[in-house]
């Protein structure tokens, strides 16, 4: 599954893409909000590429956000059991944020859920201090649905989460 934007490449993951994928992962601004550490190892890169299977089947995909033939960030799609809802996350490299990367990979993202795959709800959760995170879901049309105060114990600290969603009729395409 490819799915192509104005200026990216939306696509699955290859062996070859293991010692980027960890060394984005492996930036302490990356990983800050994120649920793994520093430094990321290649052997879990390589692990995570390899137990990539289908994109529509139940369960967690990552999706290569590819910038002329240079991986520079992730897009993760959770598709559910019922396979009419997910859950995403996407990481991108601090080199390329910024410069509307991320809107335009996320946003080309949820537009296959919902206009090929038909999926009815999109979901995403993030840390409350992650700004940049909130302001593109929001832009994105994701509505907040929740604030859970103090929720996740991760990096020997306490942090809040917010919850986001997004419906298939609220969705307008860009």
């Amino acid at each position: 599954m490819i799915l192509t934007s104005a200026r990216l490449t939306l696509r699955p993951f290859r062996a070859g893409d293991a010692q980027a994928f960890a060394a984005y992962r492996s930036d302490p601004e990356v990983a800050r909000y994120q649920g793994w550490d520093t430094p990321y190892p290649v052997e879990a890169a390589e692990r995570m590429i390899a137990e990539m299977t289908d994109p529509a089947a139940p369960g967690w995909f990552q999706y290569a956000v590819d910038l002329d033939g240079a991986l520079i960030g992730d897009i993760g799609v959770n598709t559910h059991e019922n396979l009419m809802q997910a859950d995403i996350g996407y990481t991108l490299a601090p080199a390329h944020q910024g410069r509307g990367l991320a809107f335009e990979a996320v946003g080309r993202v949820v537009r296959h859920l919902f206009e090929d795959r038909g999926l009815r709800r999109v979901s995403a959760e993030c840390d409350a201090r992650n700004e940049r995170s909130v302001k593109l879901l929001k832009r994105l049309g994701f509505r907040q649905e929740g604030h859970r105060v103090e929720n996740t114990w991760i990096k020997g600290e306490w942090t809040d989460d917010l919850l986001f969603g997004l419906l298939a009729k609220d969705f307008h395409a860009f």
